[in-house]
């Protein structure tokens, strides 16, 4: 589709505004006057929520607006979904006439992004001009072609969106489901037990706060083994990529998403020998107790661990996927004891003299578990869905506007074909 090659200059298919700071005591956070945005801080999913108001706004943004950020970061995009006064990071770009479409604007401002990353500058952080913005060059088919195109993309950033608000929702089902499983449990039929207000004789205190009367307040320790870790010496390389999987800060971005099935550094059995690290069987729950604290997973084959985790091997009285979600209902404890200047730290002693409140029964245990593992392997295919949403926009966008595809249009047969 050759059509959509070579550009035409943005300046030429829309009015650009550049934002500029409102004079001062003109704005504040009471609801009058006309929305107010500095920056790209408050752009959303699609439009912006701001959070000040402006009653003398100097430079506006029209609905139906691109607007981008030229400053620090230079080029993120959000659409207006009615006026907004705009600061100085922002532009607003606006088609000139019915010749031109406003969705697919906003697409190809975004596609051709690298030119303005390549024009911004700056000492303190990059910015771009107004000349950058009206020189940047955009494809620019016929009206009936931008429409189509706009289309398609609007399609699937409905669909991103769609997503995204359901993965939200259910983040947030999760985190009742488990103060309520975790604060309630669940009586013999399955079902959440009354509140402790609603029937206080279900109860009784602990140094842990109000529990069901099934349930015990006790030492870690007593439930499950505590494991150690160690880093073998780096001055031996034979003590290292010896296929032995190790847990170590690397990991971090593995964690917290219920198993963890391998390691970004390997040690070898030389490493075992001649440190303190141990090779713990599959099934162990870790938890780092340095930088990312709190964060935590079930291990799912033979595993060492770096001094910067707890580890514990759950014994017949508690369920592995109890303890896994517990550690994560019980987070912001841990990154609320953590102390240290320079990397916050939890020190062996708290583990030492940490309590858990679980149920007496095993069976009740395990349908916590299993009912928080689903949710979230529910909102793990959410996510994987999302990625595979984005991949897809990115494709789209990369083929229609750089005319790698036609899109025919004009019937009732509309579709994108292979050029």
């Amino acid at each position: 589709m050759t059509e959509l090659l070579g550009g035409e200059q943005l300046g030429n298919l829309a009015l650009i505004t550049m934002g500029q700071s409102p004079a001062p005591g003109s704005c504040d956070d009471i609801d009058h006057g006309m929305p107010f945005l500095q920056g790209c801080a408050e752009f959303g999913n699609q439009h912006p929520e701001s959070k000040s108001f402006c009653h003398a706004p100097l430079k506006v943004a029209k609905a139906s607006s691109t607007l981008i950020s030229v400053r620090a970061p230079v080029g993120t995009t959000n659409r207006a979904d009615r006026d907004y006064c705009i600061g100085r990071g922002l532009a607003a770009i606006l088609a000139r006439g019915v010749t031109e479409n406003n969705d697919f604007l906003q697409y190809a401002v975004e596609q051709n992004v690298g030119f303005l990353h390549r024009h911004s500058q700056g000492s303190t952080f990059l910015a771009i001009s107004s000349r950058d913005l009206h020189q940047m060059k955009v494809p620019h088919p016929q009206r009936v072609v931008q429409d189509k195109i706009a289309d398609i993309l609007l399609t699937i950033d409905g669909a991103i969106h769609h997503t995204d608000v359901l993965i939200e929702k259910h983040k947030q089902i999760k985190t009742g489901l488990m103060h309520d499983l975790f604060t309630r449990g669940l009586d013999s039929s399955g079902k959440l037990r009354p509140l402790q207000a609603e029937a206080p004789e279900l109860y009784y205190s602990t140094p842990k706060g109000q529990i069901p009367l099934e349930w015990c307040c006790s030492l870690l320790d007593e439930v499950a083994h505590r494991g150690s870790g160690h880093t073998p010496s780096k001055s031996f390389p034979e003590y290292w990529n010896g296929g032995i999987k190790w847990i170590s800060l690397a990991d971090c971005s593995a964690l917290d998403r219920v198993y963890i099935s391998d390691t970004e550094n390997h040690i070898s059995g030389l490493g075992v020998q001649n440190s303190s690290a141990v090779i713990h069987p599959p099934g162990i729950v870790v938890l780092s107790r340095d930088a990312g604290v709190g964060k935590s997973a079930i291990t799912t084959d033979n595993m060492a661990v770096s001094q910067h985790f707890m580890c514990w091997q759950p014994g017949p009285r508690l369920n592995t996927h109890y303890l896994y979600y517990w550690l994560q209902y019980r987070k912001r404890d841990f990154e609320n004891i953590a102390t240290g200047s320079t990397i916050p730290t939890i020190g062996l002693r708290f583990f030492k003299k940490y309590k858990i409140c679980v149920p007496k029964s095993i069976v009740e245990q395990r349908k916590i578990g299993l009912g928080l593992l689903n949710v979230d392997l529910y909102l793990f295919s959410l996510e994987k869905h999302l990625a595979k949403l984005r991949r897809i926009r990115s494709g789209l966008m990369n083929d229609l506007l750089n005319g790698y595809v036609s899109v025919r249009v004009g019937n009732s047969q509309d579709e994108i074909v292979d050029v």
